[in-house]
C-alpha cells in the first residue's frame, strides 16, 4: 500500500510521470521505499527546504502506523 501511495503522490507532482519508480526493501520492523524520479523533477519532489519530502514522510508514517511498522522514504538522485 505504501508503494502505491508514494507513486501516486510523486506522479502527481512531476512533469514526467513515466520517470517515477519506487523500490521496496522489506525488513523485519521497517520498510525502506526508494523513490527515483527524472533529474529534471527531483526539485519538485523535494520542494523548498524539503517541505514536500517531509510531508510525504509524514503521510507515510501515518499510513504505516496501523501496521506498527516503520516506513522510511529515501529520495534517490
Amino acid at each position: 500500500m505504501e508503494k502505491e501511495l508514494v507513486e501516486y503522490i510523486a506522479k502527481s507532482l512531476v512533469d514526467d510521470p513515466s520517470g517515477v519508480s519506487v523500490n521496496v526493501i522489506e525488513g523485519e520492523k521497517s520498510t525502506i521505499l526508494e523513490l527515483k524520479v527524472s533529474d529534471n523533477d527531483i526539485g519538485k519532489v523535494i520542494g523548498k527546504h524539503g517541505r514536500i519530502a517531509k510531508a510525504m514522510r509524514t503521510i507515510l508514517s501515518a499510513a504505516a502506523s496501523k501496521k506498527e511498522k516503520r516506513v522510511v522514504l529515501e529520495i534517490l538522485d
